[in-house]
């Protein structure tokens, strides 16, 4: 098969991807209940908040940024709205007639109920409470039109977010995840809107030559990287992904050295606080493909394969560099006048 796959997907996930796709916010509901509790959700703003913090500090210590366009930066780094976990105001089902036995007059229903509920939204202000994604959902996204982030719960589970872990996981973990969806608010694309959603041109000649003057050098990076002998990772379709892990996780460093306080974090286990951050985004990124799957992937994803977003991120950081002591000659080094630094 095209992806190497063995086998149908079993009835039973068929069915649940059927109910998934047709009731998807009352699943939520239940979802959230079971997983999602008040206390996870207080500490994640915290944690968000703390992640804006961290870009706004990345943003003024930009030494290749205009002061005009710092500032027009920071203007939208103050109109992104995180939404977390799950929506404020859900859905009402109460017109979508559901029978048991009926799975076409189910899916009928359903269409027709989403095209009312289109048609209805014609010529009233958006509703900006919506969300585009299931709690249930392991994802998440940046609206540029809205100029918001979107946490759903699932993403907020182990190994991405865990209470019971210590904040440099966390933050090395969700937190990179926070700063890189903050981070395609000023990527290849999301740089082209304003804090308010708007198309609009805010940078500035000079300072948008010296972006892509950058994450030029991202793009030949990334091209090197062979995951066969006969086929490579694209650096320029992974562009944006790149620099928005490579934002999202160097903002999310910050961000853990501002949770510090200034204190020294403790030792655990042997590791130290960095250690246990670099090792926190390592651990989301655990992966195997099918060769078939990761060719295909090579040639429609926008992100790059999860062992290239590891190791492809970590080269460039020089934190990562002193916490784990990289020397030249280790595989991972590459020569500080090569390494990339955007944000």
């Amino acid at each position: 098969t095209l992806r190497g796959v063995k086998e149908q997907t079993p009835l039973w996930k068929q069915a649940v991807d059927a109910s998934n796709e047709v009731l998807g916010e009352i699943l939520g509901k239940v979802y959230v209940k079971e997983n999602f509790p008040p206390e996870a959700k207080a500490r994640m703003e915290e944690l968000v908040d703390n992640v804006i913090k961290g870009y706004g500090v990345a943003i003024e210590n930009l030494e290749w940024m205009s002061p005009e366009t710092k500032l027009a930066a920071k203007e939208k780094l103050d109109k992104f709205t995180p939404k977390i976990g799950y929506p404020d105001n859900w859905k009402d089902y109460s017109q979508l007639n559901i029978n048991p036995d009926e799975l076409v007059g189910n899916y009928i229903r359903h269409s027709e109920w989403a095209y009312a509920d289109m048609i209805d939204k014609l010529s009233k202000p958006v509703d900006r409470s919506e969300w585009h994604m299931t709690p249930q959902t392991v994802n998440a996204y940046y609206n540029p039109v809205n100029n918001e982030i979107v946490f759903p719960a699932a993403i907020l589970q182990p190994p991405f977010f865990n209470l019971e872990a210590d904040d440099a996981v966390n933050y090395g973990a969700i937190g990179a995840v926070i700063g890189h969806e903050l981070g395609h608010g000023f990527d290849d694309q999301g740089a082209k809107y304003d804090g308010d959603g708007n198309l609009r041109d805010w940078w500035s000649e000079s300072d948008l030559k010296q972006f892509e003057a950058r994450t030029g050098q991202l793009v030949a990076q990334y091209n090197e990287y062979q995951p066969f002998a006969d086929a490579s990772v694209n650096g320029q379709l992974t562009l944006g992904e790149n620099i928005g892990d490579l934002g999202g996780l160097t903002v999310a460093f910050t961000a853990y050295q501002l949770s510090l306080g200034g204190d020294k974090a403790p030792v655990i286990d042997g590791y130290t606080g960095e250690q246990r951050f670099f090792m926190g985004w390592s651990q989301i990124w655990r992966r195997k493909y099918r060769d078939e799957e990761l060719r295909n992937r090579l040639m429609t994803d926008p992100h790059s394969p999860s062992h290239y977003r590891v190791i492809g991120i970590l080269s460039n950081m020089p934190e990562f560099y002193q916490a784990f002591d990289v020397k030249e000659g280790d595989k991972m080094y590459i020569k500080p006048a090569e390494r990339v630094k955007i944000w």
